[in-house]
């Protein structure tokens, strides 16, 4: 006689016999970026800090997975909103804010855009000196692409530092360096004008480093006269001006999230 035992069954979904539809679901902060709460790392600060419930009850853990369409969910004390994406491109000049949040109510750049209806944040930030293109959007998942070091999208600037830079000097930048947090380097650099005191150099870069440009350059002996983003992926600055916003085209969105979904491979 045999003495073999008889084989579970496996479950084909590999999930357990009595996992929850709240367990089979999307990540808590992935839903709260879809429904224009802010980038995935500012839905994940929104959950931290207690300020989301799920059925009436604060969840604070981070993976939490819930289904939207069966599962109340509130901000605030605010239910989710169901909001229409939309997509701004803002040159944004210096001494304005990228944050939404300024208890000194200095400028921001979402006051720039002609919509009041909608929960914007910016994607990515420009420190408060320097100006340029700067996308702002509701599309939690698009920033998160976006800014994600991760996915690495190519952002270009044009620099206008003092003195001229050796090729050495641009060899090093390209090369990497060192910075407190790691290497940072140039995946591009081409000088585009040079003046008696100070070069205009273009420079694209992939990393997302707080003030990364102003301080590789300080690092090789240039210092930032000024930063201007003139490119984020396959949008351009172009001839908009300062302090003023536009849609994106569809063609432009779509170019996003194809440049998102190619640098995450």
């Amino acid at each position: 006689m045999s003495t073999r035992r008889p084989r579970k069954k496996r479950n084909p979904a590999g999930r357990k016999p009595n996992a929850t539809a709240a367990q089979q679901g999307q990540r808590l902060q992935k839903v709260l970026a879809a429904a224009g709460l802010g980038s995935r790392r500012q839905c994940e600060e929104l959950i931290a800090v207690g300020r989301v419930e799920v059925d009436r009850r604060v969840v604070t853990e981070m993976g939490t997975r819930v289904d939207p369409a069966k599962q109340r969910i509130r901000v605030d004390g605010v239910p989710l909103p169901t909001a229409k994406l939309e997509y701004f491109a803002v040159n944004k000049p210096s001494g304005v804010l990228s944050t939404n949040r300024d208890p000194s109510g200095r400028p921001r750049v979402i006051d720039l855009v002609p919509v009041r209806d909608a929960r914007l944040f910016t994607i990515g930030r420009l420190d408060l000196n320097s100006d340029g293109l700067i996308l702002v959007t509701n599309d939690g998942e698009l920033a998160n692409r976006l800014t994600h070091p991760r996915y690495g999208v190519a952002k270009t600037y044009r620099a206008t530092v003092v003195g001229q830079p050796a090729r050495e000097v641009l060899m090093k930048l390209r090369k990497g360096v060192h910075l407190a947090e790691g290497i940072a380097r140039a995946e591009r650099v081409e000088v585009k004008s040079r003046r008696k005191e100070s070069t205009v150099l273009e420079m694209v870069l992939r990393e997302g480093k707080n003030r990364e440009i102003r301080r590789i350059l300080a690092r090789v002996g240039h210092k930032v006269l000024r930063l201007t983003r003139t490119a984020v992926g396959p949008v351009r600055l172009g001839t908009l001006p300062p302090g003023e916003a536009r849609r994106l085209t569809r063609e432009e969105v779509k170019a996003l999230q194809r440049e998102g979904a190619v640098a995450g491979r």
